[in-house]
């Protein structure tokens, strides 16, 4: 990544002549846009412009001496919003700096990041503004303060600015004693100043969540703010109840916010100012929350660092555990990186020495990591995707009043619906896979559904082919495996954790507690239910069809799959004796399932590591990848070639330093009647990569306009 980008700020000119502004709009053209304004403004404040036929909302990011084209074309700024202070030089570095990472134009960075009603001019408009009681200010008022140069509004009594010396003694939530690997962390983190990644390495249940709090007291308790990110919505409840309980008595009931997709518009407005505005000192949030306005920042935490989640897939397609390194290295503040199974790249910096690397290797309570055992199911006859041994196990831990988990990455009743006679499968008619079979929320009755373009469909009486009428469920998702699971065991309090039973608001949260109270026995999850949750009486983790994983296109994937098993596996035995996993596999002799079943996470890495090595694979080189997406494949793989060509045609900079690849279709080619292609270009050297995108992204957007074709440039990207 390149050096911090400072963001000019120009003298403002004199009372009574025109300020010319320069402003980012989200639009998709590059440099910023000529305005005049007639009031005082400064650089970070939102305004309301006029851009062809449509009003917008834009911030404002230099005042210039003079307009850069003719005075009489540039249109005059429609209004200034002050409901807000303006965004602070940090916070513009930072959201200039993803723009040039990640090869986005600044205003499609800026914009899209911030509440929704904070960018659109409607909220502005009428008596009803949509803003909420805390956002919603009189402008006059506003403009009157910042004449005079008036701090922003001072936090209530009840939610200081910063701890008195005496606030960080005020009593609060006993927390629990910690294990001297734990007080090792939090002393050397205590002991750092300024800017330092620091990775810390705990295996499942070893107390990372505490380390985390106790760093964070201590930097509240030094009158600055904390950011505290996960991965998922779903991970939020219990941390934030948590959190309450810890430190509200020192920062009060406005101290804490929490920030992340979920949440309406108002309330997502209500963190965004509290946090902007230094009234909320710990923020809790997901990936989103890397772009929150922070002025106080003091510690950037990153839970489960390696977590795929942290890459935001639309849009700006920004890694936000990247930038959180980088905000944190532009604030010369601590960062702390948090996982039992680190991504490759953090576990590489720590070998390197660019991180501190420390390490939790014991579970924080007495009981031990769970035994993991390999069931081989090339000879065994299984039950519906059940083996003896898991089903014997599950019948255990029912008779023993504790809970088990029954993973599988698979929602759904089954992945297809075929035809024993001619072999007919469901395939989606708008996308090249297949349909799923899925069972309708509280019925009996079943509907085709693609997980890809949204499409459902009616189950056919018989096969579309060959007229068969014994059409039958081909493979297993959640909905069968809990099916069958209740006539394995009719006693027993079985609930479902997918993406489908948890579609309505707060339901993943109704179901969570329910595990959480005792009121389930045998829980069937995706991943949703493999990290993060603290199930005290879960003894049992089955782990059902991993070898989907094992042999996959992306080079990640045996990453992948490690982590998500060490994580699922950490909800065994956390508060039980004898905890248990159970992986069924048909090839256990993989190095995966090997160093899976010793807890090896640093075997595993250093097997992984000079494995992509060798092969010249990430961390080992650089990637950004071009997808196309046309109504033919011929015509996105003719533009993807065409950019190719182009590169070596134009002389772009640091040509010899990057590998231009094939372009070739996309796995699932095929979505919504979209054809998709990719092409990947790499480097050993991530400045030359850099200095080629900038170039060839130049070119980009005349090609695509000329073939009529959609494409996107992804820096860094996570699957290929």
């Amino acid at each position: 990544m390149t050096n911090p980008v400072s963001v000019p700020v120009l003298a403002r000119q004199p009372a009574g002549e025109p300020r010319w502004l320069r402003v980012a709009l989200d639009v998709p053209l590059p440099g910023l846009f000529d305005y005049r304004c007639d009031q005082d403004v400064e650089p970070g404040l939102r305004v309301i412009v006029s851009f062809g036929r449509r009003k917008l909302v834009g911030v404002v990011v230099e005042l210039a001496q003079a307009p850069s084209m003719d005075p009489a074309q540039i249109k005059t700024v429609e209004r200034v919003l002050y409901d807000l202070p303006p965004f602070a030089p940090d916070w513009m570095r930072l959201a200039r700096f993803a723009a040039e990472y990640y090869q986005r134009p600044l205003g499609e960075v800026m914009l899209p990041v911030l509440p929704p009603p904070l960018r659109k001019p409607s909220s502005y408009q009428g008596k009803r503004s949509g803003l909420g009681p805390v956002a919603r200010r009189d402008a006059a008022q506003a403009r009157q303060e910042r004449k005079a140069q008036v701090a922003p509004d001072p936090a209530p009594q009840d939610e200081p600015q910063t701890l008195a010396p005496q606030a960080s003694a005020s009593p609060i939530a006993q927390p629990p004693a910690l294990h001297p690997e734990q007080q090792v962390a939090v002393d050397a983190i205590a002991a750092l100043n300024g800017f330092k990644p620091v990775l810390l390495h705990g295996v499942t249940g070893s107390g990372k969540t505490e380390v985390y709090l106790h760093a964070a007291q201590a930097v509240l308790a030094a009158g600055r703010q904390v950011l505290l990110m996960v991965p998922e919505i779903n991970l939020t409840p219990q941390l934030e109840a948590a959190l309450r309980a810890r430190f509200e008595p020192i920062i009060g009931a406005g101290g804490l916010a929490v920030l992340h997709s979920g949440l309406a518009d108002g309330e997502r407005i209500e963190s965004w100012s509290r946090v902007q505005r230094g009234q909320a000192r710990l923020l809790l949030g997901t990936r989103m929350s890397i772009f929150a306005p922070m002025p106080e920042l003091g510690m950037i935490v990153v839970d489960e660092e390696h977590d795929p989640s942290y890459k935001q897939q639309e849009g700006l397609r920004y890694s936000a555990r990247d930038l959180a390194v980088w905000r944190a290295h532009d604030r010369d503040i601590p960062v702390v990186l948090g996982s039992a199974t680190p991504s490759l790249e953090s576990w590489q910096h720590a070998e390197r020495g660019h991180y501190l690397r420390l390490a939790l290797q014991n579970r924080a309570s007495a009981s031990r990591l769970p035994d993991v055992r390999l069931v081989d199911t090339r000879r065994l006859q299984m039950k519906q995707g059940l083996s003896p041994q898991l089903i014997e196990a599950l019948g255990d831990r029912l008779a023993r009043g504790e809970q088990s988990l029954v993973f599988l990455n698979r929602r759904g009743y089954a992945p297809v619906l075929h035809c024993g006679s001619c072999g007919w499968v469901s395939h989606c008619p708008r996308c090249s896979t297949f349909t799923v079979l899925h069972r309708v929320e509280g019925r009996s009755a079943y509907r085709l559904h693609c997980h890809h373009c949204g499409y459902q469909g009616t189950v056919p009486r018989a096969c579309p082919e060959c007229g068969d009428q014994d059409l039958l469920p081909m493979g297993r998702g959640t909905q069968r495996v809990e099916e069958h699971l209740a006539e394995l065991f009719p006693q027993a309090r079985i609930a479902r954790i997918d993406a489908d039973s948890t579609r309505k608001k707060g339901s993943a949260q109704a179901l969570f507690a329910s595990v959480h109270a005792g009121e389930v026995d045998i829980l069937v999850g995706t991943q949703m239910v493999s990290k993060g949750h603290d199930f005290r009486r879960l003894g049992l983790v089955g782990v059902l069809n991993a070898d989907s994983m094992l042999f996959a296109h992306d080079f990640r994937a045996p990453e992948r799959l490690f982590a998500q098993l060490m994580q699922v596996a950490g909800r065994a035995g956390r508060h039980t004796a004898n905890g248990e996993v159970i992986i069924q596999t048909g090839y256990p002799e993989q190095p995966v399932y090997q160093a899976l079943k010793r807890h090896d996470y640093a075997g595993f890495a250093r097997y992984m590591l000079q494995e992509r090595e060798a092969t010249g694979l990430p961390p080992y080189a650089y990637q950004a990848l071009l997808t196309a997406e046309a109504r033919e494949l011929q015509q996105a793989l003719a533009f993807l070639q065409r950019a190719r060509d182009v590169a070596d045609q134009a002389g772009l900079p640091a040509l010899d330093a990057v590998t231009r690849y094939d372009p070739v279709p996309l796995r699932v080619v095929r979505v919504a009647h979209v054809e998709r292609a990719q092409l990947l270009v790499e480097s050993t050297h991530r400045p030359a990569l850099q200095a080629f995108l900038t170039a060839w992204s130049a070119w980009l957007p005349q090609i695509a306009g000329e073939m009529r074709v959609r494409w996107q440039l992804e820096v860094d990207p996570l699957e290929i």
